[in-house]
């Protein structure tokens, strides 16, 4: 049987950002820590080894396949910060319209820095994820 990876974890945030090598990227990660918490209300988690989440959903796929996750949240990598927001909401691509520098995957958004994003779209890409996940899984 599957066994998820990524679990909410007791491992402590603060201490995971501090450990972050490169001075900026910890620096926007404090930011993102900050902008992240304000605007979802929930406190930050660790989510395996390296996610900072916020809030958590739980999801049942058709296949059966179950698990929880964060409703969102961010990672500061070494080579780029990622970003998880919901996907399967076309209000996504719109708002990711209005970003700023960024590349996008299938569930994650890169960027290299905060300042090169406009926080007020990150903000409504916040809200919008969870808006989405909850009405879509509601508990």
């Amino acid at each position: 049987m599957y066994e998820q990876k990524t679990k909410e974890t007791d491992s402590s945030v603060i201490e995971f950002i501090e450990n972050v090598k490169n001075l900026k990227m910890r620096e926007d990660a404090f930011k993102l820590l900050d902008i992240f918490s304000e605007t979802t209300g929930y406190p930050a988690k660790m989510w395996g080894p390296s996610i900072i989440g916020f809030g958590s959903y739980h999801y049942k796929y058709e296949s059966g396949h179950e698990g929880d996750a964060p409703l969102v949240g961010f990672s500061p990598r070494k080579a780029k910060i990622s970003l998880y927001f919901a996907t399967g909401d076309m209000e996504r691509d719109v708002l990711l319209q209005e970003f700023g520098k960024h590349t996008s995957g299938k569930g994650c958004v890169y960027i290299n820095k905060v300042a090169d994003i406009d926080v007020d779209v990150l903000k409504a890409l916040i809200n919008q994820s969870v808006k989405f996940l909850n009405k879509t899984y509601p508990n």
